[in-house]
C-alpha cells in the first residue's frame, strides 16, 4: 500500500505487509484480543487463581476469561498450574516471556493517560 502525505509533494511511502517476524507485530499480537491487556495487567502482580482474576475483572464473563487465558497459555505468556486434591486449585502466572510485556503495558498506560489529558472537556 502506498500512502501520499499532504504537503510532501509527490513522495510516497510504501508500507510492506506486516511480517510474523516483525518485532512490533510480535509484541502487538501478544497483547491483542479483547481483555488480554487487563488479564496481563492483573497477572503482573503475581500468580492469580481463576476466581481472583474473575473478581478483579467483574465485567468479564467466565467464558471469555477462559478463552483469553487459554490463548495466553498457548502463546507461552502465561503458565497454568493445578494443585492436587479436592477441590483442584488452578493458578495462572506470567512466564518470563509474559514478564517482558511489563514495559509495554506501562508505556501504553502512560500514553493513555496523556491522551486523556489532551481530550477536550465536554
Amino acid at each position: 500500500m502506498s500512502v501520499a502525505f499532504a504537503g510532501v509533494g509527490h513522495q510516497t511511502v510504501t508500507w510492506d505487509r506486516p511480517s510474523a517476524q516483525c518485532p512490533v507485530e510480535v509484541a502487538l499480537a501478544a497483547i491483542s484480543g479483547r481483555w488480554a491487556t487487563l488479564v496481563l495487567r492483573d497477572l503482573m502482580h503475581g500468580p492469580r487463581s481463576f476466581s481472583a482474576l474473575r473478581a478483579g475483572l467483574p465485567s468479564l464473563s467466565a467464558k471469555v476469561l477462559t478463552e483469553r487465558l487459554e490463548s495466553l497459555v498457548a502463546q507461552g505468556l502465561v503458565s497454568c498450574s493445578r494443585s492436587p486434591g479436592f477441590p483442584v486449585r488452578t493458578s495462572y502466572e506470567l512466564t518470563s516471556a509474559g514478564l517482558l510485556l511489563r514495559p509495554l503495558l506501562v508505556e501504553l498506560y502512560r500514553t493513555g493517560e496523556a491522551l486523556l489529558g489532551e481530550l477536550p472537556d465536554d
